[in-house]
């Protein structure tokens, strides 16, 4: 009789470890800085998805230049701003104007850098006036290029090669043009039935993501959901009891939060970088809306997973079989073929 496989126990990869070590500091840095400052426009979600893409993920996440990322978050969190600073038209116009202005940057510059999405959409959102907000844009994103670089040289991960994203002009353009057809549809929905976290930004990036990536999530429509939610929930939960009720530091809630979501992916075998980000949404949002906020990350996902399995997937003509498996979270199935082959 085999032997069962001992299953590797979690953070047992020491230099897995090290890149965990690296984006938590990251992370705790830019939530220190934003209390000791009282600037809450410092602190940028995607910022915890850039950190997982980049850092923790050892393989390439996204198709981008180092110049080109850093130019591209700093000049769309600028767009963010002036929309709001100028823009005379309503809320759902306005966050279909930032969606097209980072939907430009991506096509132009062959770029994958789907978290653009969130530095321009953000801004518009939370109605962001000061250029505090750009500013840390630009000096985390350069931090995140450097350490990486840093990570690469001393071996801590994988060199990646850039291979610009293959351009199909018509098809592209396109595919953008419905891409914000759609969201400005979700938007209206959510704006006039006051649910504005439906389109909340980690969402909506992983809305582009989900119908232009080909990495196995698409594969995992559920265990996406899932994972939302529970990033969400979590932010939620130490916020609410952390900050709210006992009066911790958010640093130190920050710190509880990214432990237990880095447990989940250590868990799960699976990183899905806007989960990260989605678990910082709830220190920009006032005490009164969390409690809502994991519902609506799942009725917005779920909106966003079904139009894009519908309109671009077309799931309508899959097998019952593909439908299965998709509609299955994957530690489920994980664990029904380990019992039949035991």
């Amino acid at each position: 009789m085999d032997k069962a496989v001992k299953k590797p126990s979690l953070f047992s990869d020491i230099q897995q470890r090290k890149r965990y070590l690296c984006a938590l500091v990251m992370i705790l840095l830019m939530i220190g800085v934003a209390e000791l400052l009282h600037e809450k426009e410092i602190i940028f979600p995607e910022m915890a998805a850039l950190t997982i893409g980049m850092w923790i993920v050892n393989k390439r996440v996204w198709r981008v230049k180092y110049w080109q990322m850093l130019l591209l978050m700093t000049l769309g969190a600028c767009a963010g701003v002036l929309i709001v600073l100028y823009s005379p038209f309503p809320l759902v116009v306005d966050v279909a104007i930032a969606f097209s202005c980072a939907a430009v940057g991506l096509l132009f510059t062959r770029a994958s850098l789907f978290p653009l999405i969130s530095a321009c959409v953000l801004p518009v959102l939370l109605k962001t006036e000061s250029w505090v907000y750009p500013l840390s844009v630009f000096v985390m994103t350069l931090i995140i290029i450097a350490v990486q670089r840093w990570m690469e040289y001393f071996g801590l991960r994988k060199s990646i090669i850039y291979e610009p994203v293959e351009r199909y002009w018509t098809a592209d353009s396109f595919r953008w043009l419905s891409l914000m057809i759609s969201v400005f549809a979700v938007a209206c929905l959510a704006v006039y039935t006051s649910n504005f976290y439906f389109i909340i930004p980690p969402l909506i990036v992983m809305y582009v993501e989900f119908v232009n990536s080909k990495a196995g999530f698409r594969n995992r429509p559920v265990l996406t959901i899932l994972l939302l939610v529970s990033g969400s929930l979590i932010g939620t939960i130490f916020q609410l009891i952390g900050y709210h009720y006992l009066g911790l530091p958010e640093t130190v809630v920050a710190l509880f939060i990214f432990i237990v979501l880095f447990t989940l992916f250590e868990w799960l075998g699976k990183f899905f970088a806007p989960v990260g980000a989605m678990a910082l949404i709830p220190m920009l949002l006032p005490k009164e809306a969390l409690s809502w906020l994991p519902f609506q990350v799942l009725i917005g996902a779920t909106i966003f997973i079904a139009m894009g399995m519908v309109f671009y997937q077309q799931c309508y003509k899959w097998s019952r079989a593909q439908l299965v498996y998709c509609l299955i979270p994957h530690y489920l199935l994980s664990r029904l073929n380990r019992n039949r082959k035991e």
